[in-house]
């Protein structure tokens, strides 16, 4: 087997040192917030106990006593005037998320942490975690009972091998009392209930409070696209008009067509790299059935080894030849930088791919005002087109099961991660973390750091989103995916031969985990995927 297949997530996150640089050079690194000014401590709306000020429309993001925000807030204050609050709360964060708690915006407000150190009097100290890293430095406080993190942020679908643990609270009496509202017809998640299953819990109970929004969504170079001389090629060779691709034919055929590697012009560039590259086999895989083709089925028998399978792999290696060349070591630092330079007609990235490049204040970006959003490729069954995206990597807090105050740091978490708050948090460029509440999509200055023409696609994306395997043995299921993969890129397999390998780990895995227990949670993943479906045409 070669080293590239046995390259780990964090070993290839550890060599990205010319990625970091290239990222850097094109302004991607967060460094779009104007220096705040001072905020009036009073100038709240009638009816609020708190929120930010000092910046026109600061009203949309301040709350009432019987908010989640509100009643957050009041607990924590109680605590403290009763004296039992904690000196301090230790929230360990991804590094590329900290601007967004700890620079002001927009001019003239407050910071995340200033807001929360007014308001409850406890300090909140962020201790950095390498991006990539953040369920290792978990795991490592937790086996060794270090008690360096009051609060872990981890990727959303570890939840179950947290919780399996120990490691985490169990914070449903705490939901109970404190009444977060995660489910809100107008401010909630989307999906409701269902919605909140798939992010915050695990077999049924709350360990998570969601802070991300990493759903895949596709973009493409509307000059290119919009081109006179390239629309009359292109159908000419076709038979059909140039636009954004419905379906993955379509998809392959536009990249095909802007494939121009000798002028710098890459067709796709889609992730295709160990650790990141298998949410795009995933959107190819699961939009097969109606209304979608499952990983494993109601008895916990995988689903991947079978002819759905095994087109979703040989579509995924035939597609490298729209590829770079360099595409399977590529992560998304050397895709955004390559789109970044106009070196892509498309691509499937994180939503915040626009809120970086196309920005008047990235100079170092060719694309501005260049980049347009698509619905995911789909596929038409049963007269049907399906259509699917992925949700992955997507960061969750949890709170340590060695904090001595789990109460205050889930409070924490309540008012951090609830519609106002968070809203006013995901705007702020300073970071990574991105939107996906309902309220989001609507909010003003969330919508000016998107863009609108990007949000409302997003907004459907989410819709039309499958979450990849977050149950017990989340890691070790899409290492085998993620090795096997990567070997049929590289023809050290042939597809049929991946698949069959996959099968063949999975069901070990299960084994190992404890089918039963698996069985439960593959249940309630299942029933928080999507079922939308669009008119063929």
């Amino acid at each position: 087997m070669s080293d590239l297949i046995r390259m780990s997530r964090r070993r290839l996150l550890a060599s990205g040192g010319k990625a970091a640089a290239l990222v850097a050079a094109v302004g991607i690194a967060p460094r779009l917030i104007r220096p705040g000014r001072a905020y009036a401590a009073d100038a709240l709306a009638e009816g609020m106990i708190g929120g930010p000020t000092g910046f026109d429309g600061a009203e949309r993001y301040q709350y009432g006593p019987d908010t989640p925000e509100g009643r957050a807030i009041e607990a924590v204050k109680a605590m403290k005037g009763a004296g039992n609050a904690p000196a301090r709360i230790v929230l360990g964060l991804s590094d590329g998320s900290i601007g967004q708690l700890t620079q002001p915006f927009p001019a003239g407000a407050p910071s995340i942490k200033e807001l929360w150190e007014k308001e409850t009097g406890i300090p909140l100290e962020i201790v950095g975690v390498p991006n990539g890293q953040e369920f290792t430095k978990t795991m490592q406080d937790i086996s060794t009972k270090g008690g360096a993190y009051d609060i872990y942020a981890v990727e959303w679908n570890r939840l179950g091998d947290l919780a399996e643990t120990g490691g985490i609270v169990n914070l449903d009496d705490f939901v109970a009392e404190h009444k977060p509202e995660w489910d809100d017809p107008e401010r909630g998640y989307v999906g409701g209930a269902k919605g909140v299953s798939l992010l915050n819990q695990y077999r049924g109970s709350t360990y998570g409070v969601s802070l991300d929004g990493d759903f895949q969504v596709w973009v493409y170079r509307t000059d290119l696209f919009g081109d006179e001389a390239e629309k009359k090629a292109f159908a000419d060779k076709y038979g059909y008009e140039l636009a954004p691709p419905k379906t993955w034919k379509q998809l392959d055929e536009v990249a095909a067509f802007f494939h121009r590697p000798d002028k710098g012009l890459f067709g796709s560039t889609d992730l295709r790299n160990q650790g990141w590259g298998y949410t795009n086999w995933y959107q190819r895989y699961v939009s097969m059935g109606l209304p979608n083709q499952f990983l494993f089925d109601d008895s916990g028998k995988p689903l991947i080894n079978s002819e759905a399978g095994v087109a979703a792999t040989s579509e995924y290696v035939a597609s490298l030849s729209h590829h770079s060349p360099d595409a399977i070591s590529w992560g998304w630092p050397e895709q955004y930088g390559n789109f970044a330079n106009g070196g892509a007609a498309m691509t499937c990235a994180f939503s915040n791919l626009p809120k970086f490049l196309d920005n008047p204040g990235n100079a170092g970006s060719k694309v501005t005002g260049k980049i347009g959003s698509m619905l995911p490729p789909g596929r038409d069954v049963d007269g049907n087109r399906i259509s699917r995206s992925v949700l992955w990597l997507n960061l969750s807090a949890s709170v340590s099961s060695q904090s001595k105050h789990p109460e205050a740091c889930y409070l924490f978490l309540q008012w951090l991660g609830s519609s106002r708050i968070y809203a006013w948090m995901t705007a702020n460029p300073g970071g990574y973390f991105d939107p996906f509440r309902l309220s989001d999509f609507s909010d003003p200055l969330v919508r000016q750091t998107y863009h609108a023409y990007h949000m409302d696609v997003v907004r459907e994306t989410v819709a039309r989103t499958v979450p990849t395997i977050n149950y017990p043995g989340a890691t070790a299921f899409h290492n085998a995916l993620d090795e096997n993969l990567v070997a049929a890129l590289t023809k050290a397999k042939t597809p049929e031969q991946a698949m069959a390998d996959t099968e063949a780990e999975w069901q070990k895995i299960a084994r190992r985990t404890g089918e039963d227990k698996l069985l439960e949670a593959i249940k309630a993943n299942k029933a928080a995927w999507p079922t939308v479906v669009d008119p063929v045409g």
